[in-house]
């Protein structure tokens, strides 16, 4: 990285780390695939692609969407590299890449999910009555 001199000197020697900070192509790799997180039911039908195979029906049917938006959803997921295709006869599956960046973001999502949403044993211990 090029050397630059900050205007301000506040101390924190900033300049050393540039030597180490991703190019800037590098970042946008990085926020193209964060740009699929944008809606929920892309989230989910990743989720759900890093647990399983499946084909378009049945995930369809599996977040309650139509076809056509799933279609699109994965049609989205595939471009940016988060999951993969493969066709048998007439079918195509879909299932999540096998990754580095895959499964650090399915990991993401998973611990995301764990500590903002209150989990049903949590909720039920908390409404069970307890005194």
């Amino acid at each position: 990285m090029q050397q630059c001199s900050l205007p301000h000197d506040h101390g924190q020697l900033i300049e050393q780390n540039l030597d180490h900070m991703p190019k800037t192509e590098d970042f946008q790799i990085v926020a193209d695939i964060f740009k699929q997180l944008c809606d929920g039911s892309r989230i989910r039908i990743f989720w759900l692609l890093c647990h399983c195979e499946e084909c378009v029906i049945n995930l369809s049917s599996l977040v309650d969407m139509n076809s056509p938006a799933v279609s699109h959803h994965l049609r989205q997921l595939k471009n940016s590299g988060l999951i993969v295709s493969r066709r048998d006869g007439k079918e195509v599956y879909y299932k999540a890449a096998d990754t580095k960046q895959v499964q650090l973001l399915h990991q993401m999502i998973e611990k995301m999910v764990e500590i903002s949403c209150p989990s049903n044993s949590h909720s039920s211990n908390s409404q069970g009555g307890e005194a």
